[in-house]
């Protein structure tokens, strides 16, 4: 099984399938119910928070030729219980879905940023759709345009034709136009906590029939940073090679991802200042198939969230939402052993590592030397 194929079979089909981004359903719902859909919209967010699984339920929504109950779209304005979901069974939720409708157009910026492809775009929203009410053009990483790109979209967003919704989906907002920013309708997208990619996991292995170790799944989610999309991708890899159960020793030797348990341990071991038990453990963890890059960026963010936390407890739900209470009051516990001073300096020697790790054909001996620089008495 690819991760492309896991990913996709399980992509939500309908609003009430998406976790997390409840507070952009419930707005776009409301406008497709009462027929006050923008006609563009900015999706930002962090990658593999559904940007654009949202966009296309909503080219899906505004498309459906029925309501929940089978009415016909012509009688929606009468449906005062209408929420504005698609009913996923008429022909037009199936040809999106499975990527047949030519009214559905997705363009990925990174690789079509130009003025000619713009350009080409405004020629063809200028025609009527062929087959939908609406065509829906789906800009992907819609930052990475040029300055003449954006300069032809704009034009297009000040006089969009009726039958024409954008959707721009961006990972980095800020370097969107402000005269872009001005003409779409925003919407912030949120990483997903640990729990959240948990449960979406466990659903995942029950339909696939996988046995899987909660820990597995936790380490899964934690490192896929707040995005389901790697998650779900890192679980395919798991699953194509596990034998009879996922479990968080198969995770750690096929991705080499530390556990959260890794990681306080080892920070222990900063706190005792053991140089020896340090190198020790890190070779340990190499040798059992981890990965020295992935631990040490776990161990980054760790000791970050262990520096501000120290500040303030009260900013868990910020920094660390992650964190069960008992891995939370381990924290809490390790934050007293080290001084702010310390945190800052340990931590400023392990990015330094990081940075040496991309010139290095010995991926142990930058981290080692960072503990050297640490510890060494």
């Amino acid at each position: 099984m690819s991760n492309v194929v896991l990913y996709r079979k399980y992509r939500p089909s309908n609003f009430d399938e998406i976790i997390g981004q409840e507070h952009v359903v419930q707005t776009i719902q409301n406008a497709v119910a009462k027929n006050s859909v923008a006609h563009a919209y900015l999706f930002a967010g962090p990658r593999g928070t559904g940007k654009t699984t949202i966009a296309r339920l909503v080219a899906k929504a505004i498309n459906c030729l029925k309501a929940k109950n089978g009415n016909p779209r012509t009688e929606r304005a009468e449906q005062s219980s209408y929420d504005g979901a698609p009913c996923g069974e008429c022909q037009n939720c199936l040809d999106i879905s499975e990527g047949r409708a030519l009214d559905i157009i997705e363009i990925d910026a990174a690789s079509n940023r130009g003025i000619d492809d713009i350009r080409e775009l405004r020629e063809g929203i200028r025609s009527s759709p062929a087959h939908l009410k609406y065509k829906v053009y789906i800009i992907d990483e819609a930052h990475q345009l040029t300055k003449e790109a954006f300069n032809a979209l704009l034009k297009t967003l000040e006089e969009p034709p009726e039958h024409a919704v954008f959707v721009l989906a961006t990972t980095s907002a800020d370097k969107m136009p402000a005269t872009i920013l001005s003409r779409v309708q925003r919407f912030d997208f949120k990483k997903f906590s640990v729990a959240q990619i948990v449960e979406k996991l466990e659903r995942i292995a029950k339909k696939e029939k996988v046995s899987a170790d909660e820990d597995a799944l936790r380490m899964i989610a934690y490192s896929a940073e707040g995005g389901l999309r790697d998650a779900e991708s890192l679980f395919a890899q798991v699953m194509s090679r596990a034998d009879a159960k996922v479990t968080e020793k198969t995770v750690r030797e096929m991705l080499g991802i530390a556990s959260p348990k890794h990681l306080s341990d080892f920070v222990d071991i900063l706190a005792e200042k053991n140089l020896s038990r340090a190198i020790s453990y890190l070779n340990k963890f190499h040798n059992d198939g981890g990965s020295p890059e992935e631990f040490l960026k776990a161990l980054v963010n760790y000791l970050r969230e262990l520096m501000l936390v120290k500040i303030d407890s009260a900013l868990r739900s910020a920094v660390a939402p992650e964190l069960t209470d008992e891995q939370f009051s381990v924290m809490i516990a390790q934050s007293k052993r080290f001084e702010q001073a310390d945190l800052s300096a340990i931590l400023i020697a392990l990015m330094e590592a990081q940075d040496n790790l991309k010139k290095t054909s010995q991926p142990l001996l930058p981290v080692e030397l960072a503990l050297m620089k640490m510890l060494w008495k």
